[in-house]
């Protein structure tokens, strides 16, 4: 935040003073609640598809994923690609066990839905803080930041989620031991591996505005990079099932955008040096 700039804008803006502030702050916080409540309703009147298509989805053997396994399985001639069954149960142990999970259910998928003009109320309310160049270096941030997290929600529910359901409900200790999931673990594994996904791919974000800050450099994620890749490891794990399967396929896309932040930071870095000269 640049605290000169942002008191001549309050001075321009009438003397805004701090209680001011939270007011704004306020409503921007309701509008951005508002919104996540509306999807959710929507999410909550629309069961039969949200949940019975959208979050059940990846627990049926017609999810869109294993028939695209099972066409590559035909193209390429490898039977074990094509997933055919899912060996388990959804049940509900508890009395209210399948309304709170209704209403779970359409409060995450309302706030995936709302998430950018989530984000664009909070951009609204900071952005009026920073000088013209750091706006002008941030332009465009509403658009990358729902972007990539679209992305990763979209990884984590195509590719990670019904992997490792596949993984998971075909795994056992015992051929008498079956399989029986609740509603409330399921939903809840569902839930938390598409919106890490969402989060974590939110990293060329964070190296993008560490870079403008000056806080790291391409050397330094360079030279750091062996020790980047534990850290996505153990994050890895910490937020996917016990298995190294999803733990990889959720560690390779971070990657990818670790690299990628590498090279936005030396972009970021050359125009630095080209304005400088320039200046000179």
């Amino acid at each position: 935040m640049a605290l000169d700039q942002y008191k001549e804008e309050e001075e321009e803006d009438g003397n805004m003073s701090f209680l001011d502030h939270l007011e704004q702050l306020r409503w921007h916080l309701l509008r951005s609640i508002s919104a996540i409540l509306v999807f959710m309703v929507l999410a909550f009147l629309s069961k039969s598809f949200v949940f019975g298509k959208v979050i059940l989805g990846p627990s049926k053997i017609d999810f869109i994923t294993y028939r695209v396994l099972c066409n590559i399985s035909d193209a390429l001639s490898i039977p074990a690609l094509c997933i055919q069954e899912l060996p388990f149960i959804i049940q509900s142990r508890q009395m209210t066990g399948q309304f709170s999970m209704h209403i779970t259910s359409s409060l995450v998928v309302g706030l995936i839905a709302a998430f950018p003009y989530v984000f664009w109320e909070v951009w609204k309310f900071i952005s009026p803080g920073l000088y013209d160049q750091e706006r002008n270096a941030a332009r465009g941030a509403v658009f990358f930041v729902s972007f990539l997290f679209f992305l990763g929600a979209s990884f984590g529910y195509f590719i990670l989620a019904p992997l490792s359901i596949n993984f998971l409900s075909n795994y056992q200790l015992d051929p008498t031991i079956a399989n029986e999931f609740d509603i409330t673990s399921y939903v809840s594994t569902l839930s938390m591996l598409v919106l890490a996904s969402a989060v974590m791919f939110q990293l060329p974000i964070v190296i993008y505005f560490l870079t403008k800050a000056g806080l790291v450099s391409s050397l330094m994620l360079k030279t750091y990079r062996r020790h980047a890749i534990v850290v996505i490891l153990v994050l890895s794990a910490l937020i996917t099932p016990p298995d190294v399967i999803s733990q990889i396929l959720i560690a390779m896309p971070i990657l990818v955008l670790y690299e990628a932040g590498i090279i936005i930071a030396k972009r970021l870095e050359k125009k630095r040096r080209e304005e400088e000269l320039m200046n000179n």
